[in-house]
């Protein structure tokens, strides 16, 4: 049995992370998070009611001393963290909230994890994002070239825990997939935003028209895979997850309005590119597939599918929900 602590354990990537170590009965789990725990919405591990199972309800920012010590109490085999300020748009605005979380906060902690004898990895959740407009094939040698201040701060932390592994040898693995997406995800996010809009007839804003191509991987794909280099990667490696191709944001939406069966044209508006935006996330996952052995399983039009029936599935539910991100420091 492994012990496994996961921070940011109510984000989306990180529920489904719990949820699927929960899976299988053979891991003792601990979440820490700053938010405090939704409803099974949002937390799809809530299912299990696993006593193996223990949530902190713990800030990176401001509890820094307290996760430490939960850490060194529990003493995980395995770290992964998803913890992070991870809108783009927003960070502009307070760019020094987005270093404090994800450089200054994470560099705290990192430092005092490279003292202890337990852990076997830290698996560090990065972006693709961190090589700014991808062209070509991308793979994990590429620099960084962030457009972004959410960019240039997962580029900081990741350089910074580079310098842990060259000179302490930390166990840290990073993990950079593309644009994940299934049930669950927050509701501002274009895929269930799309969905919402389009069922209570509201408009669907395109930035840029929608000519941004992304590369659109299902949740769980990604969890199989961070699950994978948790327990076999290699220290000091950058893994890839990435479908076989991208989309652009227009033909996404154009698709969903096709399973809902709505006329796109007059559900869409195009408005103003935002800010940064780079043209296209497109990165190669040639190494994750050949050294972990892993691969995407789950069909794009599958995964929306899905989306499209949690949402007509929990209606009463989310059409209560807010629709807008809300910045918390």
């Amino acid at each position: 049995m492994s012990k496994v602590a996961v921070i940011g354990s109510n984000s989306f990537s990180g529920a489904d992370f719990v949820d699927l170590l929960l899976e299988d009965h053979e891991n003792d789990v601990i979440g820490i998070s700053r938010s405090a725990e939704k409803s099974a919405l949002f937390l799809p591990y809530k299912r299990h009611q696993n006593p193996k199972y223990k949530f902190h309800h713990l800030n990176l920012n401001e509890d820094s001393k307290q996760i430490i010590e939960v850490l060194d109490s529990f003493r995980p085999d395995y770290i992964v963290n998803f913890a992070a300020q991870s809108e783009v748009a927003p960070s502009w605005e307070n760019p020094e909230h987005w270093f404090q979380t994800n450089v200054v906060a994470l560099s705290k902690l990192a430092n005092h994890l490279r003292t202890v004898d337990y852990l076997k990895r830290y698996v560090h959740i990065s972006s693709p994002e961190v090589y700014g407009t991808c062209t070509g094939t991308v793979t994990e040698s590429a620099p960084f070239n962030p457009s972004t201040p959410y960019a240039a701060s997962k580029a900081a932390a990741d350089m910074f825990l580079q310098t842990l592994f060259k000179n302490f040898q930390f166990p840290v693995v990073f993990i950079r997939a593309t644009n994940v997406y299934g049930a669950h995800q927050q509701l501002w996010k274009i895929i269930p935003r799309a969905v919402i809009n389009m069922k209570s007839g509201r408009k669907i804003h395109l930035h840029g028209g929608g000519k941004a191509v992304k590369s659109y991987i299902h949740i769980r794909d990604v969890s199989e895979g961070e699950k994978l280099a948790m327990l076999q990667g290699k220290p000091g490696s950058i893994y890839h997850f990435s479908p076989d191709k991208g989309e652009s944001v227009r033909d996404v939406v154009k698709l969903i309005a096709g399973l809902v069966e709505c006329d796109f044209d007059k559900a869409v508006l195009n408005v103003e590119e935002r800010l940064g935006q780079d043209a296209a996330y497109v990165i190669d996952s040639t190494l994750a597939r050949q050294e972990l052995l892993w691969k995407p399983k789950r069909a794009f039009k599958d995964g929306l599918l899905e989306v499209v029936n949690w949402i007509n599935k929990n209606w009463n539910e989310i059409a209560q929900e807010p629709l807008e991100y809300v910045h918390k420091a």
